[in-house]
């Protein structure tokens, strides 16, 4: 169970602050249940409560720095996606995304970026689809080490390139 002040993730596009751990007084929920209350941190004055047993919507604790400086540090090893067939490489992609796995949205990063130079040696451009996920997965990533390291969002790409 989390407690009051951790940073989470909530789903695959929350880095979220429990701010309080209870029974909530809202229409429509039992009231025998216990709730979190989350403030999602890019998304100010937005608040999402789901109840502390939720199965549906993948929670987890945010990396600690050590965590975070050890993904950093090894992402040079870590493997792109395996996509055996590219009609379902989007399919792919949302698996990775949902998992809600740090690890997964540089597989993903990585994916796209390899996809993206192949296609340029090519003479053609990276595919919208590519992009978005790319997109998604970096902003994930960057957003979750913003927070662990504690700089700006925007910070984060130059932070990693000098460590790595």
């Amino acid at each position: 169970m989390f407690q009051v002040g951790d940073y989470i993730i909530y789903g695959y596009n929350n880095v979220c602050r429990v701010e309080e751990i209870g029974k909530f007084d809202i229409q429509g929920t039992p009231q025998d249940k216990e709730y979190y209350y989350l403030v999602p941190v890019y998304a100010p004055g937005s608040k999402v409560f789901t109840p502390v047993d939720n199965n549906k919507v993948m929670m987890r604790p945010i990396l600690t720095k050590e965590e975070a400086w050890t993904l950093i540090d090894e992402l040079k090893m870590i493997e792109p996606l395996d996509i055996p067939d590219f009609r379902k490489k989007e399919e792919v992609y949302k698996e990775a995304l949902r998992s809600c796995d740090s690890r997964q949205w540089v597989r993903v990063i990585k994916t796209v970026y390899l996809i993206r130079e192949e296609r340029q040696a090519e003479g053609k451009k990276a595919t919208a689809s590519d992009e978005k996920y790319f997109n998604i997965a970096k902003e994930e990533l960057h957003k979750e080490l913003a927070i662990v390291l504690d700089i700006a969002k925007d910070e984060v790409e130059d932070v990693i390139l000098a460590r790595i």
